[in-house]
């Protein structure tokens, strides 16, 4: 079993930067597609972005290209969201995810190792 916790939701406003950080723990040495997704109140859980397992493919929602950044440090088990110039529209609760294998899909439900959430809440 894999488990995952996800740190570093917060209050900032708008403009500003967050790290979310994704660690996992348990057994951990598979080859693993890992991804971000986030709800926002009264809206479907979406995608946000994904990442392969040698980090070497990212893939980006149309709404974060070029303000969002995945990574992952496979030493540290762990995956990363870095937040940029961040938007009151991005407010929501953030989730990882991750798939066993190569392919990286935007599905949520192609994913089956899920984190508890972390809340990001931007202010204008």
């Amino acid at each position: 079993q894999v488990q995952l916790v996800e740190s570093g939701g917060g209050l900032v406003q708008a403009g500003g930067s967050l790290r979310l950080s994704c660690a996992a723990s348990g057994r951990t040495g598979s080859t693993r597609a890992m991804a971000w997704f986030r709800q926002a109140p009264g809206k479907e859980r979406e995608f946000v972005a994904a990442i392969s397992w040698s980090g070497e493919l990212t893939y980006y929602a149309d709404s974060v290209k070029g303000r969002f950044t995945i990574s992952r440090d496979n030493a540290k088990n762990t995956v990363y969201l870095q937040m940029n110039s961040l938007k009151p529209e991005d407010t929501a609760v953030y989730y990882c995810a991750g798939r066993l294998g190569l392919w990286v899909p935007e599905i949520q439900n192609e994913y089956d190792i899920w984190g508890q959430g972390t809340q990001v809440t931007v202010s204008s």
